[in-house]
């Protein structure tokens, strides 16, 4: 089976997230030479035939009532303009794209397709490569999401290389700022050096529950962590 792809985009007078995103970027990023906003919600379909892809691209991937919907690719406009696309970072989970793969299944009770959503911006006017950046970085959340490429895949079967053995970290107590900001760089670590550093200091674990509370004395299945102070004021005072 090969990969099936399509868009849809809201009708005119229904677009009300574009034209709100347009006056965002205009007014918060002061993007003036942007003249229009298109959105499409881009779906590729794997492990899907035919009869039930066409199915349910009316049903699930759009609206008929509210939505245009374009086979493989879109009409590109003819004025001055540039697109974007937004996908979930690999492993990360995609809310819209699981629950397109389970209305399918339960639609045509099929087995669960392979389905991979992304969000394609068409950003109309004439916009430097600076007015670009500051959009990107405006719509793109670099720890769940990723800019797309247009590219359609031959297959979104993903394979993942079982590593041979797991990293272990020694000696980062003893870094510095500078050290400590290099280490969590080249391990791509979504987090800053604050707790880090606390952690440093104390050379203490990071707790579980992160800085919530840490449990002080020992802790066994039998005798379990007393709660914070402030919860047992408070439950009290519910009583």
């Amino acid at each position: 089976m090969s990969v099936f792809r399509c868009y849809s985009e809201k009708k005119p007078g229904f677009d009300v997230e574009a034209r709100g995103l347009c006056g965002q970027l205009r007014e918060q990023l002061g993007i003036d030479a942007l003249e229009g906003v298109r959105i499409l919600n881009r779906y590729d379909a794997d492990r899907i035939a035919p009869e039930v892809y066409e199915a349910a691209k009316t049903v699930v991937f759009s609206e008929p009532q509210v939505d245009d919907v374009y086979d493989e690719t879109f009409p590109v406009p003819e004025a001055p303009h540039s697109v974007l696309a937004v996908e979930a970072l690999p492993g990360q989970f995609d809310q819209r794209a699981d629950s397109c793969a389970q209305c399918i299944q339960l639609q045509s009770g099929v087995d669960r397709p392979l389905i991979a959503a992304a969000k394609v911006y068409l950003l109309m006017g004439t916009l430097t490569e600076g007015d670009l950046d500051k959009i990107r970085h405006y719509l793109i959340n670099p720890v769940e999401s990723r800019e797309a490429s247009m590219d359609k895949p031959a297959t979104l079967e993903q394979e993942h290389e079982t590593p041979d053995s797991v990293a272990v970290v020694e000696g980062f107590t003893g870094l510095d700022e500078a050290g400590l900001k290099d280490l969590l760089d080249s391990l791509g670590l979504a987090i800053s050096s604050r707790p880090t550093s606390g952690t440093r200091r104390s050379g203490t674990p990071p707790s579980p529950r992160c800085g919530w509370w840490t449990p002080t004395g020992p802790t066994t299945a039998a005798t379990p962590p007393s709660p914070p102070t402030w919860m047992t004021s408070r439950s009290m005072t519910q009583r």
